[in-house]
């Protein structure tokens, strides 16, 4: 590429990304990135300008949700800071616990927020603040150890989650607690120890009433407050008795100043990665910038490649593994391994290092699950339209027009419905179910690219297609086979519509149309052109029973439209000379006393239709459809006079 193209695939992309920029420094809502692609399809820009606006939008998209990201851990941290103040200035250890537990409720977006209290002289832990607590007889439970959720996270010191306490067998259920937790309608608790060294002091707990799920990294936060908690309930009990509680407050704070400097250089690597997604980078880019800030080779390797058992183990826990000199993080999204990054050549690596890498492993998997699912998507909604257009007669044509302009499809064009089928049969369920996938991803992918629909459909799929200027419906369907096969690497047969117009006002025309391009379909593998392409035009009169209407003027029109188009300009006769030849059993002789003419104005007749129609017009096939064409001809001749 010359340095003139790379400086105008720069200027190209830059500009893609202008529109998106702005709303990003503006801080728009997610639906007004749509804003600019569509506009670009409004004004008719080229396909490649609207792909970089919508390659741009993706991007974009994907910043926001880093920068919000952001924006929810600077409040964390804020949190975490204003906790930290808060203990700097103790002056009522009630106020700061309930600042705490406020914090923790608000930023893990819990219905119910509490706090427990270890009793040594009881043997028990009893509630000491609540918030967001509704049920007096929960906020006035005591646990013993090991009873409850609660209980066991204060006997082992080890932090607990259920989504659904009552169907947790891991928990001493005990008839007080379960009727506490009960009155409260708590089912999703998490629960972390508050430690002052090796011994608890009590639990901080998080609680939702609906099943819930709670994230490593919101355990981490917990746990944080926690130990704030933990921090100022000794502060506030050492005040009192020695100057030991100044030592206890000044680790308590290193400890947060340690976890700001980690949580700082750990938003700085994320905004470096941030960048370059917005640079339109890819996975490999991530690994070349995560080795640039851990100074090492990083590289990002397939799912299947040998890594032996620390990428399973990296899967399993989330966290980057050491294997020999390297290290491992693996790249997984929704339980499925898409890959890793392999860190080379560096045995020693300090937490917040490894945990640079781990969160590059995290952004390289939201990139390739961000690219599938935007796939999946599209495919999934272009399905669902043709779907409609095919089974619900009665949906209001401005809405399906809007839908279909999301898509880059254009309802008013004239269309062909096409049916597809695979002809090789499959080995077993499975083998045709994975072929039927195949087939209607490779549709889906044709039919983005052309501005259609494809949807899997009666065992095959059906594609609505825009017929190009100078085309035909049959030269679409011999492509579609041709394209199709090759994607698929089996025979696809292809059977089309006559065309079709004014889809969003007669959506019912798409569901007779794609029975007609079945109707050819069978035909075609009943005339054992199998992996071929046709259409009702291309079966002579046979085609006048496979359309959806009968089209005997277009009949007529291919078969003997040249003899009669000759006739009208010249004033010659061969129409009636071809009914008379025909009607005299094909013989010369016995036509030319029928039309009281030489036997030579015959011949040179039956030449004159033989340059007409083709050598072949004797031929049984053609002679019984030009004679049908006659037919027809001569009663719709009638019919208009």
């Amino acid at each position: 590429m010359s340095r003139d193209q790379l400086q105008s695939a720069g200027r190209s992309e830059a500009s893609a990304e202008a529109p998106f920029l702005e709303l990003l420094a503006r801080g728009a809502s997610a639906d007004a990135y749509e804003q600019p692609v569509l506009l670009a399809r409004a004004d008719g820009l080229p396909l490649d300008r609207v792909a970089a606006l919508e390659h741009a939008k993706v991007l974009a998209l994907r910043v926001r949700s880093e920068m919000e990201g952001r924006r929810r851990r600077e409040a964390e941290l804020s949190a975490l800071f204003e906790t930290a103040h808060d203990l700097a200035g103790l002056r009522d250890l009630d106020a700061v616990l309930q600042a705490i537990v406020q914090r923790a409720r608000s930023l893990l977006s819990t219905d119910v927020a509490y706090l427990s209290l270890n009793d040594p002289a009881k043997g028990d832990t009893y509630m000491r603040v609540t918030e967001g607590s509704v049920a007096a007889r929960f906020q006035q439970l005591r646990l013993g150890m090991g009873e409850g959720l609660g209980g066991l996270v204060a006997q082992t010191a080890r932090p607990y989650v259920t989504d659904d306490y009552f169907q947790d067998g891991r928990f001493q259920h005990t008839s007080t607690i379960d009727a506490g937790v009960r009155d409260e309608g708590l089912v999703a608790i998490l629960g972390v120890p508050l430690m002052l060294g090796p011994h608890v002091i009590g639990v901080l707990f998080a609680a939702d009433r609906r099943a819930r799920v709670f994230e490593r990294e919101q355990i981490a936060l917990l746990g944080s407050f926690a130990a704030l908690a933990a921090a100022a309930i000794d502060t506030a009990n050492l005040l009192t008795e020695t100057r030991e509680a100044l030592g206890d407050l000044e680790r308590a704070n290193e400890i947060i100043r340690d976890r700001s400097g980690v949580i700082e250089r750990a938003s700085d690597v994320h905004d470096r990665l941030a960048e370059l997604v917005l640079r339109g980078g890819g996975v490999h880019d991530v690994a070349a910038a995560v080795s640039q800030v851990l100074d090492s080779t990083v590289e990002f390797t397939e799912a299947g490649a040998a890594l032996g058992d620390a990428l399973e183990v990296s899967r399993a826990e989330g966290h980057a593994v050491r294997r020999g000199d390297d290290w491992v993080a693996a790249v997984a999204a929704g339980g499925e391994l898409l890959g890793a990054l392999v860190l080379h050549g560096h045995p020693r690596l300090d937490p917040v290092d490894q945990r640079t890498l781990e969160r590059a492993a995290m952004v390289t998997s939201l990139l390739l699950l961000a690219r599938r699912s935007a796939a999946d998507a599209e495919q999934r909604v272009r399905g669902e339209l043709l779907d409609d257009l095919l089974d619900a007669r009665d949906r209001d044509p401005r809405l399906l027009r809007e839908r279909a302009a999301r898509l880059d499809a254009d309802l008013d064009a004239t269309h062909v419905v096409l049916a597809a089928r695979l002809d090789a049969a499959a080995a077993d369920a499975d083998q045709e179910a994975a072929a039927r996938r195949r087939l209607w991803s490779a549709a889906s992918h044709l039919a983005a690219t052309r501005r259609g629909l494809a949807a899997a459909r009666d065992g095959g799929t059906v594609l609505l297609l825009p017929l190009r200027p100078g085309d035909r419906a049959t030269d679409l369907a011999r492509r579609m086979a041709g394209d199709l096969g090759t994607a698929v690497h089996e025979a696809v047969t292809v059977g089309a519509s006559a065309p079709v117009e004014n889809l969003a006002a007669r959506p019912d025309s798409v569901a007779d149309a794609y029975a007609e391009g079945q109707r050819c379909l069978d035909a075609l593998r009943l005339l054992g052109r199998a992996g071929d392409g046709a259409a009702a035009e291309d079966f002579g009169f046979l085609g006048l029973l496979l359309a959806g209407s009968r089209d005997i003027s277009g009949f007529v029109e291919r078969t003997i439209g040249k003899v009669v188009t000759y006739d009208e300009r010249r004033g010659t006769d061969l129409l009636c000379t071809l009914d008379a030849y025909f009607a005299c059993g094909m013989s010369p002789a016995r036509t030319k006393d029928e039309l009281h003419v030489h036997v030579n104005t015959v011949a040179q007749r039956l030449d004159r239709v033989g340059r007409l129609l083709g050598p072949d017009w004797r031929s049984p096939a053609r002679a019984l459809e030009i004679q049908l064409a006659l037919r027809l001809h001569r009663l719709s001749s009638a019919a208009r006079h």
